[in-house]
């Protein structure tokens, strides 16, 4: 199994994204860099986590605007199954009323505003998208 990182979304998967219908569960795992990296070279000191959690505080507030909420969030504290080359730093799970609410959202300008400090802080991360599914 192939696990690559990435920051920014592949614009081919958003049609398929798009066609998932109803409520969708975003899984965000989340790999920080050690010292946030402003893409306009600002100085800093702040932790990749520092500014992400600046993006996570803003968006936060856009997501529940729209319906949406935090169910959950999590730092990583180690692997009992299965390997990795480089465990992630944290997850979380956003739930959103559609994958159109969140394209609404990650496109509108203020969600621009607060995702400087998002590809700032992230090394990575692989964001799946899920729908509730009873097992049992």
């Amino acid at each position: 199994m192939k696990v690559e990182n990435a920051v920014q979304p592949d614009p081919t998967a958003i049609p398929a994204f798009l066609a998932v219908k109803g409520e969708v569960a975003m899984l965000n795992l989340l790999k920080f860099r050690e010292k946030a990296k402003y893409e306009d070279e600002r100085e800093t000191d702040l932790s990749g986590e520092a500014a992400y959690k600046l993006y996570a505080q803003g968006v936060r507030k856009l997501v529940e605007a729209r319906g949406g909420r935090f169910a959950f969030g999590a730092e990583v504290v180690g692997l009992l199954l299965g390997e990795v080359e480089e465990p992630w730093d944290a997850v979380a799970i956003v739930v959103y009323p559609s994958p159109k609410t969140l394209i609404e959202m990650a496109t509108s300008d203020d969600y621009r505003t607060i995702e400087v400090h998002r590809a700032a802080g992230l090394a990575g991360q692989l964001n799946l998208t899920c729908r509730e599914r009873e097992f049992g």
